[in-house]
């Protein structure tokens, strides 16, 4: 859990491997578009998705992105790390 910003930032720039450093920054990434996307959704049409479809949304953007990349130097370990 992170109570602001602050400790968010803080726990994406661990010293980490440099595929969990940039695993941590695809969710984060992913997670504050989602939540954002769900916000204007609330705002401009009064609807709202279930907790449950929001994070099917998270999951399946944050393989396609890693299944994309697949190929590059610092992807190809990223979705066995992601599924664990």
């Amino acid at each position: 859990m992170f109570a602001d910003w602050s400790e968010l930032l803080s726990w994406i720039r661990a010293p980490n491997s440099t595929k969990l450093s940039l695993l941590r920054k695809l969710a984060v990434h992913t997670v504050v578009y989602h939540l954002w996307k769900q916000r204007n959704k609330l705002v401009h049409s009064q609807a709202s998705m279930s907790a449950q479809a929001v994070f099917h949304g998270i999951d399946k953007e944050l393989r396609n992105i890693i299944s994309a990349r697949r190929h590059r130097k610092h992807f190809d370990s990223l979705m066995s790390m992601w599924l664990r």
